[in-house]
């Protein structure tokens, strides 16, 4: 049985980059679109039509192209060594990301994620057609998993943890019984409980027993 549940924000949270700012600069709109993308996750544009718009401008990508972005993706320092030992005490990890499944999905397998929800672009005839296939995940869809995972694994919302950088992250990051903002914009920063200010994963350990401690008092 799962003793809590995390739940992170993959781009510029599990991983370094914004995966779309890097088909972006394949597609030659990399300038553009890492513009939106900071507008975005700063809260002055809508994340759903912030996202239309730069995927709008990838269509005609070949669907080849994951593949060498997948070379370009980094892990954040610590996200291996956070997701082995949340694990190794029953924890159940899952990534919840307005970025795409081609490139979610590859991280996910490798790390032994638990849970993955992300946008999926539509190809067609071999091709990004510049639209995205199904619903787009928003910052309602984040707290909206966060509690549907709690949910599966008959856990309380306060044995949760939601971890992310950008706007889009707050809902979750407030619902969520321990909310963190890592390495994120000063929209998230002000409101998240705690902080995480260095680019290195396995800090949230020391939030996590900090709080398991303050509980046990």
């Amino acid at each position: 049985m799962a003793k809590a549940l995390l739940v992170m924000d993959v781009d510029s949270t599990l991983i370094a980059e914004e995966v779309i700012d890097l088909l972006g600069n394949f597609a030659g709109k990399g300038e553009i679109i890492a513009e939106i993308t900071e507008a975005a996750m700063n809260g002055e544009l809508d994340f759903g039509q912030a996202l239309e718009e730069r995927v709008k401008l990838l269509a005609g990508l070949p669907d080849t192209i994951f593949s060498e972005v997948a070379k370009q993706v980094s892990l954040r320092t610590g996200a291996k060594d956070l997701i082995n030992e949340l694990h190794r005490r029953d924890y159940k990890i899952g990534l919840v990301s307005g970025g795409f499944h081609e490139i979610v999905d590859i991280l996910a397998a490798d790390l032994g994620i638990d849970y993955v929800k992300a946008n999926r672009l539509e190809v067609m005839d071999g091709r990004l057609s510049g639209k995205i296939s199904g619903d787009i995940v928003t910052r309602d869809t984040k707290e909206e998993y966060l509690k549907k995972w709690a949910e599966e694994n008959k856990l309380n919302i306060s044995q949760t943890i939601a971890m992310g950088d950008g706007a889009n992250d707050i809902p979750m990051i407030l619902t969520a019984g321990l909310g963190v903002a890592f390495c994120a914009k000063k929209l998230v920063r002000e409101q998240a409980t705690y902080q995480i200010n260095e680019p290195n994963l396995l800090l949230l350990l020391d939030i996590i027993d900090k709080e398991l401690e303050r509980s046990i008092k």
